[in-house]
C-alpha cells in the first residue's frame, strides 16, 4: 500500500467519519455477484447493433434496410425517422442544463449527415447478436462524402468545411451572421489587462496543444430496454445519472419522465462518459418495434468512435510578474473542439485556467469548436487538465526566470479566501496554501533526487465541485439496523460514504446502515454522480434523513417514557430523560414492542455553490535520452478533501485521478489518418498506464473543512486528474531542458525534442 499522510486541520472528533470500514457492496463485487446490466437476461430478450458510419463526414443522400428485415431471425430496424420530430425543440435537464433535443437524437443516431467515423446510422434488433450483425451489413446506406477536420484550428479558419449551415457564434449573448464552427466565444476579464503587463518585470507566454483522449474505463457502455405494452418504459443500463438519463430518455421519445423508469446498475466505470445517452433511446424504440426487451452493447471500437473523449485543445497562455514573484496580470486564449455538435467543455476550462492564483488583471477568452470528431463528454474535472498543462507549465518557467522555488512561488501568489476568480466568484475558506505547505514539507520534496537524466517537477489544480439535488429515505428495522435508499450512482464507495455520514449523525456503526442505490421509481430526485457531489450533496441529504430520524426517535421514546420529546437529552446514539437511557437499538426494538409506527424519514437537498478543492502534485522522472521513453520514479499527490470521510477511498481517487493524468501526459491521444479516421480505437494500440508503468502512488490528505457542509466535506473525485500533465511536464524540463507543449508527451515527440535541442 502506497504511503498516506493526513493532515487533519479540523478540530472535530467522529465515531464513524474518518474510519476505514469495509465497503457495504465489497463481498458482490469480490465474488462477481454484483449485477452489472450485462448480466441482465430477460425472457424473449432481442439483441441490437448499431450500424456505423464509415466516413468522417458525409451527407446521407438514402438508407435501405428491406435485405436487413429480410434476414432470419431479424425482428426490427429503426433510423432516425423513428424519433418523434424533434426540430427545434429545446429541453431543460435541470442542473444538467438545456439541451436541443434535435442534436442530441441526431448523435444517437444521424440525421441527414453523419459528422463523424463511428457516428450511428441505423440498428437492428434480432434474436441473437450474431444475427444482427449480419443484418447490419445488409443495411445499403448512400453517402456524399465530404471534406472532414479534426484539428481545432483548423475547424476555425474561414475555409474549414462548415459541420451545420445553421450555427452561428454565440458571443456575449449576440449571434453573429456566417455559418462557421465556433458555435460558442466566451470572455471573462477583471481589472486592467493591459496596465498589468505594462506593470510586469518578466513575461512569459506559450502556446500549448493537447490531443482527445478517452475515459477508459473498463465497462463498455450496454442497456436493456423494455416498452411494455402498458406503455410504460422500463430502462436498465450503466449510467452515472438515473434520473438525468430518464430525462433524455423521456425528451427523445416525446413521453413523460413519469411513463420511464431507469434502474441504475453497477457501473464498472465512468469518469463523466456515461451521462450522455447513446443506446438507450436506440433500444427502446426498437423495443416498442418488436415487442421484446432489447439488450445492447458496444465493441471497445465503438466506444472510441462513437461515444465522447475530451476535447483536442489549443491554447496561448501569458503571465506577467514583478521582481518579487508577484502576478500582475495573466491572459489565455483556449480553443476547445466539442465535436459534431455544439455544447463542449470550454466554460470550465476557462474558469479554471488561472484559478489556483491571485491575478489582480486576467482575461481569458475560451471558444467551443466543432470538427470531426465524437462529440466531447466530461472526463474528470472536464476542461481543467488542459488548462492547468498551459498555465502550470508557465508558473514554472516564470519562477525559474526570477531564481524562486517553484513552491514559494506559488505560496507568494496562492489563491485563498477573497480571491476573485477571473469568471467572478469570490472564494469562501480553501485549503490551496495548506496543500502547498504540505507539499513542501513532504518526504518527497525534501529527498533530494539525484542520478542522470531525472528531473522532478510539481504543478497544482483545482476544480469547483458542484451541489445539486440529492435524496434520500430510509427506514429503521426491529433490529435498529436502518435501510438506507439513495439515488446516486455508486462509482467510488460513495454508498459507504454515505452511509457513514448517516451513521455519524445516528450514533450508529457504518454496518449498521444497510444502503442501496435504487431506481427512478424509487426515491427522490437526485442529480447525477459527476462534478464531485455525491459524498457532499448525497451525504448532506444522508445527515438531514439522520436528523429526520433522530427527531422520529426522539418521539417515540416521549411516548414510552411519558415525557415530551423535547426534554429527551441524544448523545452518539443514546437517548437518555431522568436516568432512563436507552442506545439506539434498544430503542428500535423498544417501537416494534409497544406496537408504535415505525420510524422512516426522508431527506431532499440542492445545495448551491462549490466546495473547491485543490491539489498539489510532485513527480520524479527519468527520461532515456536515446529513445524518449520518460520513467516515473517516484509520484506524490496532496490533496484538500475537507473531511476525509472514509480516507481509503479518498486515497483510491487521488491514486486513480493521478495514473490517469500521467497516462493523459505521456502516452494516451486519438490518432487520426489522412482520411480522419481514427487508427488505435482498441486497448492494444491505444496506450493507457498499466502497473509496470507508474509507482506506488503517495498521498498527503489535507482536511480544511467546507463550511457549507456539517462535516465539512469537499468533493475529491476530479480535482486529482487536473495537475498530472504539467507535473510531468515540468519534470520533463527538469531532466532534460526541454519544454514539452504538447501532449502526449510520447518517446517518439520527446526523442525529437531532445534531438533537436542537441
Amino acid at each position: 500500500m502506497a504511503h498516506t499522510e493526513e493532515l487533519y486541520l479540523g478540530k472535530k472528533s467522529y465515531n464513524v467519519i474518518g474510519t476505514r470500514p469495509i465497503r457495504h457492496d465489497g463481498a458482490d463485487k469480490v465474488t462477481g455477484k454484483a449485477v452489472y446490466t450485462s448480466d441482465l437476461h430477460l425472457p424473449n430478450l432481442a439483441h441490437g447493433k448499431i450500424l456505423r458510419s464509415p466516413h468522417a463526414h458525409a451527407r446521407i443522400k438514402s438508407i435501405d434496410v428491406s435485405e436487413a428485415l429480410q434476414v432470419p431471425g431479424v425482428f426490427a430496424v429503426v433510423t432516425h425517422d423513428d424519433f418523434p420530430d424533434l426540430e427545434n425543440k429545446v429541453a431543460n435537464l435541470g442542473e444538467a442544463g438545456m439541451v436541443n433535443l434535435l442534436e442530441l437524437g441526431a448523435n444517437c443516431l444521424a440525421k441527414g449527415k453523419v459528422l463523424y467515423k463511428g457516428h450511428a446510422v441505423a440498428a437492428v434488433a434480432a434474436a441473437s447478436t450474431h444475427v444482427a450483425e449480419e443484418a447490419v451489413l445488409k443495411i445499403k446506406v448512400e453517402y456524399e462524402v465530404l471534406p472532414s477536420v479534426t484539428w481545432v484550428l483548423d475547424a476555425m479558419a474561414p475555409t474549414a468545411p462548415i459541420l451545420h449551415e445553421n450555427l452561428r457564434t454565440d458571443f456575449m449573448g449576440k449571434k453573429e451572421d456566417k455559418p462557421t464552427n465556433v458555435a460558442l466565444h466566451l470572455q471573462f476579464e477583471k481589472g486592467n489587462i493591459a496596465e498589468g503587463f505594462q506593470s510586469a518585470d518578466v513575461i512569459v507566454e506559450r502556446e500549448f496543444k493537447t490531443a482527445s483522449v478517452h475515459q477508459g474505463y473498463i465497462e463498455p457502455h450496454v442497456t436493456v430496454a423494455l416498452w411494455n405494452e402498458d406503455s410504460r418504459l422500463k430502462i436498465w443500463t450503466s449510467t452515472q445519472g438515473s434520473f438525468v438519463c430518464r430525462q433524455q430518455v423521456a425528451e427523445l421519445l416525446g413521453i413523460a419522465v413519469s411513463q420511464c423508469v431507469v434502474v441504475p446498475c453497477e457501473i464498472g466505470g465512468g469518469f463523466g462518459g456515461k451521462i450522455a445517452v447513446y443506446l438507450e433511446p436506440v433500444a427502446a424504440l426498437l423495443s416498442r418495434k418488436c415487442g421484446r426487451p432489447v439488450k445492447m452493447s458496444m465493441q471497445r471500437n465503438e466506444v472510441f468512435e462513437g461515444t465522447g473523449p475530451t476535447p483536442g485543445s489549443f491554447m496561448r497562455v501569458k503571465i506577467g510578474a514583478k521582481k518579487d514573484g508577484t502576478l500582475v496580470a495573466g491572459e489565455a486564449w483556449l480553443a476547445y473542439d466539442c465535436g459534431g455538435f455544439p455544447g463542449g467543455v470550454i466554460g470550465p476550462g476557462c474558469m479554471c485556467v488561472f484559478s489556483c492564483y491571485e491575478f489582480p488583471n486576467a482575461k481569458v477568452d475560451g471558444f467551443d469548436v466543432l470538427n470531426n470528431k465524437p462529440h466531447t463528454q466530461a472526463y474528470r474535472a472536464p476542461g481543467a487538465t488542459q488548462a492547468a498543462f498551459a498555465c502550470e507549465q508557465v508558473i514554472d518557467e516564470l519562477a525559474a526566470k526570477l531564481n524562486i522555488d517553484p513552491i514559494e512561488f506559488r505560496l507568494k501568489n496562492a489563491a485563498k479566501e477573497g480571491t476573485r476568480r477571473v469568471d467572478g466568484p469570490v472564494y469562501p475558506r480553501v485549503g490551496f496554501i495548506e496543500c502547498l505547505e504540505a507539499a513542501k514539507n513532504s518526504p518527497h520534496w525534501k529527498t533530494p533526487l539525484t542520478g542522470k537524466n531525472r528531473g522532478r517537477g510539481i504543478a497544482a489544480g483545482f476544480w469547483f465541485n458542484i451541489g445539486c439535488a440529492s435524496s434520500c429515505s430510509a427506514s429503521v428495522n426491529d433490529d435498529g439496523r436502518v435501510t438506507l435508499v439513495e439515488g446516486s450512482t455508486d462509482i467510488g464507495g460513495s454508498r459507504t460514504s454515505i452511509a457513514m455520514q448517516l451513521a455519524e449523525t445516528l450514533g450508529i456503526g457504518a454496518h449498521d446502515v444497510q444502503p442501496q442505490v435504487a431506481d427512478t421509481d424509487s426515491v427522490g430526485y437526485t442529480f447525477l454522480t459527476g462534478g464531485s457531489r455525491v459524498t457532499f450533496a448525497t451525504g448532506l441529504a444522508a445527515y438531514q434523513l439522520g436528523l429526520d430520524l433522530q427527531g422520529q426517535m426522539k418521539q417515540r421514546a416521549a411516548e414510552i417514557w411519558g415525557c415530551g420529546a423535547d426534554t429527551i437529552k441524544v448523545e452518539n446514539g443514546n437517548y437518555s430523560h431522568n436516568g432512563h437511557t436507552l442506545s439506539f437499538k434498544q430503542l428500535a426494538a423498544k417501537v416494534a414492542e409497544n406496537g408504535l409506527p415505525p420510524v422512516v424519514g426522508r431527506a431532499s437537498v440542492a445545495p448551491e455553490g462549490s466546495t473547491n478543492a485543490f491539489g498539489v502534485h510532485i513527480a520524479d522522472v527519468e527520461v532515456d535520452p536515446e529513445t524518449g521513453k520518460v520513467t516515473v520514479l517516484r509520484y506524490t499527490s496532496v490533496q484538500d478533501a475537507g473531511k476525509a470521510i472514509h480516507p481509503s477511498y479518498v486515497e483510491g481517487q487521488l491514486q486513480g485521478g493521478a495514473v490517469q493524468g500521467i497516462g493523459w501526459a505521456l502516452n494516451e491521444e486519438y490518432f487520426y489518418d489522412d482520411k480522419n479516421q481514427m487508427r488505435n480505437a482498441s486497448f492494444l494500440d491505444y496506450r493507457m498506464p498499466t502497473c509496470l508503468d507508474v509507482p506506488m502512488i503517495e498521498t498527503i490528505i489535507v482536511e480544511v473543512p467546507n463550511p457549507t457542509h456539517p462535516y465539512g466535506v469537499r468533493g475529491v473525485g476530479e480535482t486529482p486528474i487536473v495537475a498530472p500533465p504539467a507535473t510531468i511536464a515540468n519534470a520533463v524540463h527538469a531532466a532534460t531542458g526541454c519544454r514539452m507543449t504538447s501532449l502526449p508527451i510520447s518517446p517518439p515527440v520527446l526523442w525529437k525534442a531532445i534531438s533537436t535541442k542537441a
